[in-house]
């Protein structure tokens, strides 16, 4: 929760002034560097809560605990991904439309959670807990196609400007990583410090970097527009998220032997 709310954002906002905002600026388009920064903020300022159970598998994550921290971070993001992204871009010159961010909330977070809390609700009513595993069976495959069909839009939408630009999709690529590697690494020590077993340090050093990069695109194209800086960031994001987890997985999976024997706890199994 630390690394999610305390950190990831504003870890990521302080990265795109430095790169975006000095380092890289004069390789940049000067008109688009504010809101290059924007989607940057954007991208870290929503935890990941669908893929997340994708890396924790990987990692023989604590099934339970992922769970939890996915809803809990549900619940915390309805009330606080607008104040937060109105916060750090209110503290560049960019003007925030509040109205068109609390409504990308509502459109996104809200509305969602909403229609899935009353057909869970109802299918439980009718049908019983048999009922909803028949439904999820049937929606796991239609949100995987969706998801993918989402991926190839953006990418699609986005092509000519990735082809066109490589310098500065590479040039956004690199705050991403550092955030990634950062917050990844941070909860991983902080897990290891206080002692959490290994399958809970696991999942959480993935929350804490990976971003929910749907919202974040859904977020940049209303408040930016489709063809701003804005969105072209999160979707380097995008781009660049699963292979950059799949190391993150791959690295809390070869140095958990390294976890265990500085944990203060004993070595425990996953079942």
């Amino acid at each position: 929760m630390l690394i999610n709310w305390g950190v990831k954002p504003f870890s990521m906002a302080l990265l795109g002034w430095l790169f975006i905002g000095g380092l890289f600026a004069p390789l940049l388009p000067a008109d688009q560097i504010e809101s290059y920064i924007a989607g940057l903020i954007l991208l870290a300022a929503a935890p990941c809560t669908a893929m997340v159970f994708v890396w924790s598998n990987l990692t023989r994550g604590e099934p339970h605990f992922t769970l939890s921290q996915v809803a809990l971070n549900d619940i915390i993001m309805v009330f606080a991904f607008g104040p937060i992204v109105g916060l750090l871009l209110g503290m560049t010159s960019i003007t925030v439309p509040w109205q068109t961010l609390l409504l990308s909330v509502v459109l996104y977070i809200v509305i969602p959670l909403i229609i899935a809390q009353t057909v869970r609700g109802a299918v439980l009513k009718s049908q019983g807990l048999a009922g909803l595993t028949r439904l999820f069976d049937i929606l796991g495959p239609t949100s995987l196609i969706a998801l993918l069909t989402t991926l190839v839009l953006l990418f699609g939408f986005q092509g000519e400007q990735i082809v066109a630009q490589p310098l500065v999709i590479l040039l956004l690529a690199i705050p991403i990583l550092f955030q990634v590697f950062f917050n990844a690494g941070l909860a991983y020590w902080l897990n290891r410090k206080v002692g959490s077993p290994h399958c809970v340090a696991g999942p959480s050093a993935l929350i804490g970097a990976s971003n929910f990069f749907e919202l974040a695109v859904a977020a940049a194209i209303a408040l930016f527009g489709f063809n701003s800086g804005a969105a072209l960031a999160t979707v380097v994001g995008v781009l660049i998220e699963v292979p950059v987890m799949l190391v993150v997985a791959g690295i809390v999976n070869r140095s958990r032997g390294w976890y265990e024997r500085g944990s203060s706890i004993p070595p425990t199994e996953t079942v």
